[in-house]
């Protein structure tokens, strides 16, 4: 059985895609060198944000943590040893499931991490039309051709 062939895409949405990529890439570039101005890696600042960010809580497992870097659970224990060494996080065990460790941020990580955000939120907030153009470019002319 072969693979359906995939639709042909035109000159504008090559452009978007190309566009929405770009502005991707420079988004992160910034979030990586204002991470870094900020003493901590892109990698330190990504865990904080997601123990933080997690939905519904103001704290996360290291499963959960491991699937919102999309990496290993070894490696985000290692993170976390990191993290911890910097007074960035704690662990606790969970009261409630003893075999659950809850990642929590100290006072250092929360300040750190509200400096970053700020900042990105800004960064964000300059390229949303960006890519809202760059995605109805890239699939409202795709839908059209079909």
């Amino acid at each position: 059985m072969n693979a359906p062939e995939p639709p042909v895409l035109g000159k504008a949405q090559y452009e978007a895609l190309s566009e929405f990529r770009f502005q991707l890439r420079r988004f992160l570039r910034f979030s990586e060198d204002a991470a870094r101005a900020e003493g901590l890696t892109p990698l330190q600042y990504q865990l904080l944000l997601h123990v933080r960010g997690f939905p519904g809580r103001d704290w996360a497992t290291v499963g959960e943590l491991s699937l919102r870097l999309q990496t290993q659970q070894h490696g985000v224990v290692a993170l976390l040893t990191r993290c911890e060494d910097l007074k960035l996080l704690k662990r606790r065990r969970s009261e409630s499931d003893k075999r659950q460790v809850e990642v929590h941020l100290t006072r250092k990580g929360e300040q750190h991490l509200a400096r970053l955000a700020a900042l990105h939120e800004a960064e964000l907030r300059s390229l949303q039309k960006t890519f809202r153009v760059a995605h109805i470019t890239a699939f409202n002319d795709a839908d059209k051709e079909f």
